[in-house]
């Protein structure tokens, strides 16, 4: 399938997918819709240690992004990216982050976290390791591991299969008991399946150039 490097409103670059015309990120702010969603609204619930799971770790955005957080805050991160379909190193090399995040003193960061082995934990650094699982999202098994999700997959519309109940069932075992899942994602059917499983959904502001977003609690 073909693909194209973009800049998205804020400055901040991702991959479009002409085909399916998705992309990675949010035209409207990769950064933007990455701080909001993933930061504001999941992260920032947390004060020390936390174990995060990411759904479609893709370009490695929201990754770099909770390590900058966890240097601001002195916070303890433990990592897990899953992806199926890693990206290009070219493409990455695309990506702008450093820059737009003010962060160029990181840049080697984001590089390592690139460069770490597939489906072994790396520690980034003192206070961030890092798993990259190659692994489809069905795959997953996990139980009570993780306290914070973020759920980043491909949309609905051209995925509707990684926003079934199936896959959510699968979120909820990952989430230890008064866990946080957070996404994007905004539609009806999406929340009657997180609801299904036995999530508790409230309806938030979206990102820019999104009305609305989820977070779900696994409440006990």
């Amino acid at each position: 399938m073909k693909r194209e490097i973009i800049k998205t409103l804020d400055g901040s670059t991702t991959i479009r997918l002409p085909e399916w015309d998705e992309c990675y990120h949010s035209k409207h702010g990769a950064i933007q819709e990455a701080k909001h969603v993933f930061i504001k609204n999941g992260l920032s619930l947390f004060d020390e240690s936390v174990s995060v799971l990411e759904i479609g770790f893709g370009t490695g955005l929201n990754a770099f992004i909770t390590f900058l957080e966890s240097v601001r805050k002195k916070q303890h991160i433990d990592y897990v990216g899953v992806e199926a379909y890693p990206v290009d190193a070219d493409e990455i090399l695309e990506m702008n982050y450093a820059v737009e995040l003010d962060a160029l003193e990181f840049e080697n960061i984001f590089e390592k976290m690139h460069k770490t082995e597939w489906n072994q934990k790396a520690e980034i650094c003192d206070q961030f390791l890092l798993t990259k699982r190659k692994q489809f999202f069905h795959e997953i098994n996990d139980f009570e591991t993780f306290d914070l999700i973020y759920f980043d997959a491909f949309g609905f519309r051209v995925q509707p299969e990684l926003w079934s109940t199936e896959i959510f069932q699968k979120m909820y075992n990952s989430l230890k008991p008064n866990g946080v899942l957070v996404t994007y994602a905004a539609r009806g059917v999406v929340k009657r399946s997180m609801i299904e499983v036995g999530f508790t959904v409230e309806k938030l502001a979206g990102p820019p150039g999104k009305r609305e977003m989820f977070r779900a609690f696994k409440k006990v």
